[in-house]
Parts: C-alpha cells; sequence; structure tokens
C-alpha cells in the first residue's frame, strides 16, 4: 500500500511539474498585442528596406554606366562634363517624374487599402495637380481614391479609382507639361 501511495505521490507531482513548466513556458513566450503589431511593422520595414536596397543598386549601377559614357565621351572629344555628354530634358518636377516611372517599371497597382511610400508619391502627384496641400499619409483611402478617379475622368482613362501604369504614365505626361 505505501509503495502504491509513493507511486501516486511521485507521479502527481511529476505531473505538476509539468504543469508548472508548462505553464511557465506559455507565461514567458506569450507576446502582448503591441509587440506584435511592431513586430509586423519592423517585418514590413526590412522588406521595403529591401527593396530601396534593390533599388539603390540598380541605380548604381546607371550611375557607372553614365561615367563610363562620359569617360569615353572625354576620350572621343577631349570635354570634361558630365552634363554635356548626356543632356536629359530636366523637369521643374524630375524627382516625381522618376518616381512614377518607377511604379511603371515595377508594373505597380495601388488601389483602396494599399499603404506604403509609393502611395505617398501619388498623392504628392495629386496635391501638384489639384493645387493642394493635403496630408501625404501613405494610405491609399477613400479621399485618395476619389481624387484619382477625378484625375482618370479628367485625363481621358478608365475611372476605376485604381493607379495603375496608364494612370502612372497620365501623371508623368501632365508633370512635363509642367516644364
Amino acid at each position: 500500500m505505501n509503495i502504491e501511495k509513493l507511486n501516486s505521490s511521485l507521479f502527481l507531482t511529476i505531473m505538476l511539474l509539468l504543469v508548472g513548466l508548462l505553464c511557465y513556458w506559455a507565461v514567458v513566450t506569450i507576446q502582448s498585442g503591441t509587440e506584435h503589431k511592431l513586430e509586423e511593422k519592423v517585418e514590413k520595414l526590412e522588406e521595403e528596406n529591401d527593396s530601396l536596397k534593390k533599388n539603390l543598386t540598380t541605380l548604381t549601377r546607371e550611375l557607372d554606366t553614365l561615367k563610363s559614357a562620359e569617360e569615353a565621351r572625354k576620350q572621343a572629344e577631349g570635354g570634361d562634363s558630365l552634363a554635356n555628354a548626356i543632356a536629359p530634358t530636366a523637369y521643374k518636377h524630375q524627382t516625381l517624374i522618376n518616381e512614377l516611372e518607377k511604379l511603371i517599371a515595377d508594373r505597380v497597382l495601388i488601389k483602396l487599402k494599399s499603404s506604403g511610400t509609393r502611395v505617398g508619391t501619388v498623392q504628392r502627384f495629386l496635391n501638384l495637380y489639384n493645387g493642394t496641400t493635403s496630408v501625404v499619409d501613405n494610405d491609399y483611402g477613400p479621399g485618395t481614391a476619389q481624387a484619382i478617379t477625378t484625375f482618370q475622368k479628367k485625363e481621358g482613362l478608365k475611372a476605376d479609382g485604381e493607379a495603375g501604369p496608364g494612370t502612372f504614365q497620365k501623371m508623368i505626361e501632365w508633370l512635363k507639361k509642367q516644364g
């Protein structure tokens, strides 16, 4: 009988120890909603950072190509100015034009509930186009969708409120007309 009690006590002790360890593990590894949101933001920022690194690599290659072309031009003509070798038309809103061209190259489609710096690019354009100073919050909400729909109607595009390559191209054309 004592052996049975000893076995029962030992079994209960082991079970209590396992339950205690399980509870400790659960408390230690539980994650608050705030921590979870922060982790999601960090992951999103890391993805955006990777994208920016790729863009930087592409732009660095393009710059190296331009430098090589400048050096070749210098040797051929004896000149010394990169501006003389490569004379692209520079527009007043060239940075915004470049960002929109990147959206076309990446085949981006921005629609309701989209967010990020690409949405900010579209919002900055809309501020220029409409002569407004609306907040650029990088969030494609109903206001941005309505502004895109209005732009699309005025420019003879399908007015679906979604910004894709066709819409971006019209934006670029409009910016170039501004000088």
